[in-house]
This record gives C-alpha cells, sequence and structure tokens, in this order.
C-alpha cells in the first residue's frame, strides 16, 4: 500500500498538468459586457496569447437578456465549466448575471442560486447561440475520494 500513496501525488500533479494544458485557450482576464460593447472589436486574449474576438450580435442578444444595471457585473466569456463532479454529461455555470442570462438563452427558470447545472443537450445549445461568447473551462475537485 505504500506504493500507492507514494504514486498519489505524482498523479494528482499529472492531473492538474493536463486541465492547465486542456484551459491554455481560457482567457487570462475576462472583460464585462459593457466593456465588451464599448469595444470597436470586442474581445479578449487567452492565456496563450491567442486573442478571441467575440460577435457583436452574440453581445447585442446577451444584452436583451440582461437588464442593464447587470451589464458590469457579466463577465465574458461566459465558462461552461466541465467536470465529472457534476455527473455524466452535465456543466456548471457560476455567476448572478451568467446564470440569468444562460437561463434566459435556454428558455429556463432562473435558479435562486448564483450557479446552475445544465446538460448536454443544454451545453450543445448554448454553445450553438454562443460560439464566440462561451467556451468550455475544465475543472475537477482534487479531494480525496477515499478520506486518505
Amino acid at each position: 500500500m505504500a506504493f500507492s500513496s507514494d504514486r498519489q501525488p505524482l498523479n494528482k500533479n499529472i492531473l492538474i498538468k493536463t486541465i492547465q494544458t486542456m484551459n491554455q485557450h481560457l482567457p487570462s482576464r475576462r472583460l464585462d459586457l459593457m466593456q465588451l460593447l464599448a469595444m470597436e472589436k470586442p474581445g479578449v486574449k487567452g492565456k496563450d496569447n491567442s486573442f478571441f474576438i467575440m460577435d457583436k450580435a452574440e453581445l447585442e442578444l446577451i444584452s436583451q437578456c440582461l437588464p442593464r444595471f447587470l451589464w458590469s457585473r457579466l463577465r465574458l466569456p461566459l465558462l461552461i465549466e466541465m467536470s465529472p463532479d457534476y455527473g455524466s454529461g452535465a456543466a456548471r455555470v457560476q455567476g448572478e448575471a451568467e446564470v440569468e442570462v444562460v437561463a434566459k438563452i435556454l428558455g429556463k427558470d432562473r435558479p435562486r442560486e448564483r450557479q446552475m447545472i445544465i446538460y448536454l443537450p443544454d451545453v450543445r445549445e448554448l454553445r450553438r447561440k454562443l460560439p464566440t461568447t462561451s467556451q468550455y473551462a475544465f475543472v475537477t475537485n482534487l479531494r480525496d475520494r477515499d478520506g486518505d
């Protein structure tokens, strides 16, 4: 059993590095809707130094889903967090304004929480409607499940 516990930190490090690599496309800083609407070429710079241009029509659609006082609270791109912790085919969206936009775009009731779990058909629909203003983020819970 000592062999197993010796390898566990290595496995966690490999998992952390893999997830970091999978998330290289994510923006180094997300911008709020108000900032993006004011830009001539709205977009964000990724951690990998790529630049993601956001479609003005998508930004307009999002602005119609949200009261103006929440525009400065909505950070874009919307992050669709994929994790085995949410169950098979499930993803999470976090943030008060983010949840409100996703609920309106998908035609769902807004949950009272500041997060929303959505499932694969909804993820596909969200990405189809907001391809330039949403991105996948890969997350996992690294706590030991065995209680070690």
